[in-house]
């Protein structure tokens, strides 16, 4: 089963990026290139049912399998990044952290009126970070037509967050 071999595949790290956090590290599953085809094919997969004109991947690990579920959905990449990262004109969503905020940006022709959009992450938490990226794609008139992520840790309860936006979230692992 696919999410078993995912869950075999990452590596826990305790205590970072600060005490008490296990931090999900998804880099022992990018040394896994059959793994990533395999990934990208069953998120894909997800999607079947959903009319998704462009994925937009959340900075930075968003981008790894953002880009390639594009390319399987054969729709264009928008990446979504920290402030000061895009050369264009942008628009911005600030939110808050735990401890103080952060702002994410988009090109403001990223996406076209009445465009559904999926947002892509590799991992969903509390949803803050999430809900952020969901604003921007509203803001432009966009529609948030689904969200994937490879991991979900269900206990934080994210996922009711995003509700408000699409009723459409997908991961492939769930802790």
């Amino acid at each position: 089963m696919l999410e078993t071999r995912i869950k075999q595949t990452l590596r826990d790290v305790a205590d970072f990026p600060k005490p008490g956090i296990v931090f999900k590290d998804i880099t022992p599953v990018l040394k896994d290139p059959a793994l990533c085809i395999e990934i990208t094919e069953a998120l894909a997969a997800q999607l079947k049912d959903i009319k998704i004109d462009v994925v937009a991947g959340i900075e930075s690990r968003g981008f790894l399998f953002g880009l390639a579920l594009a390319q399987a959905l054969k729709v264009p990449f928008v990446p979504i990044r920290k402030i000061g990262k895009l050369p264009y004109k942008t628009i911005q969503q600030t939110y808050d952290l735990e401890y103080g905020s952060a702002t994410l940006e988009v090109h403001e022709d990223a996406f076209k009126a009445g465009e559904n959009v999926l947002i892509h992450d590799d991992l969903l938490a509390t949803g803050g970070t999430v809900v952020a990226a969901s604003k921007l794609v509203n803001q432009l008139q966009a529609n948030v037509a689904a969200y994937s992520f490879l991991i979900s840790l269900d206990f934080l309860n994210g996922k009711q967050r995003l509700d408000l936006f699409s009723p459409n979230t997908f991961s492939l692992v769930s802790y």
